[in-house]
């Protein structure tokens, strides 16, 4: 589906927890001296800005980076790359995950990146590809099947569909299962929402169900972002977390105490 564009929910809370959560595992791989593969399934944009009139309809970002940044220690990896992008694109600038994977990349990462929408991909070209991605106007999940393994080897996969195709609940599971029996040393974080009509729930459980190796989950609970919205929180699911997942999980909660 091609309708939905992030610039609408771009720096709300939900990004704030998987982009923070990414930010501390990028970083955290990236002290090894060995080349790291990023794969993103729905990259979006890559940068935009929270003084669009996309970004001001909603306000989501209000209560989410603008309430949040503060909250997170100067030295945070994530809200380092925050104030390094904005103080090369204004105050206003919010860097999407393929931008925060640029920031934290070394010499000889290889960072590929699908978006279909074809404004978003125009926009995900201009600002990523001069910083060496491949960029692919091409189903997310076909490109990462046929990536992996990538190589480098070593790496993280993001999906992070919009589940405006409501058979992504069902879908994603078994996808998820079939990426890891290809790569099996990959990282695989899957974002999902959690809505106030359990659409995501049975998926959860069968995320569960397949037992992957020390896969892990995270939700996040917070307030919808206005009357209606269905979306009451965010969730994190991924299969070989790396050692800092779950501490920063925790210290999230916490963080984000009270923010509404």
């Amino acid at each position: 589906m091609l309708s939905y564009q992030h610039g609408y929910h771009a720096g709300n809370l939900a990004d704030v927890h998987k982009h923070s959560v990414l930010a501390v595992l990028l970083d955290y791989m990236g002290r090894k001296d060995k080349p790291l593969s990023y794969i993103e399934t729905h990259a979006g944009r890559g940068l935009y800005d929270l003084a669009s009139p996309e970004a001001l309809k909603t306000g989501e970002a209000a209560a989410g980076i603008s309430a949040a940044l503060p909250r997170f220690a100067a030295d945070h990896p994530y809200r380092r790359v925050v104030e390094r992008v904005r103080a090369r694109h204004g105050a206003t600038a919010y860097p999407g995950s393929p931008r925060i994977a640029a920031e934290l990349a070394r010499p000889g990462d290889r960072m590929h990146l699908a978006e279909l929408h074809p404004r978003e991909f125009a926009a995900l070209s201009a600002e990523m590809r001069p910083r060496g991605a491949d960029c692919r106007q091409e189903e997310g999940l076909a490109m990462a099947r046929a990536l992996c393994p990538p190589e480098p080897r070593r790496g993280l996969l993001v999906i992070d569909p919009s589940y405006e195709v409501k058979a992504d609940y069902a879908t994603l599971p078994p996808a998820i299962a079939a990426l890891h029996r290809k790569w099996n040393v990959g990282v695989i974080l899957l974002w999902y929402p959690l809505l106030a009509s359990g659409a995501e729930r049975a998926m959860v459980s069968a995320l569960d169900a397949l037992s992957l190796p020390g896969a892990a989950r995270h939700e996040l609970g917070f307030p919808p972002a206005r009357a209606g919205h269905g979306m009451i929180g965010s969730g994190l699911f991924i299969v070989n977390p790396p050692y800092p997942f779950r501490a920063e999980a925790s210290a999230l909660e916490a963080r984000l105490a009270g923010i509404s």
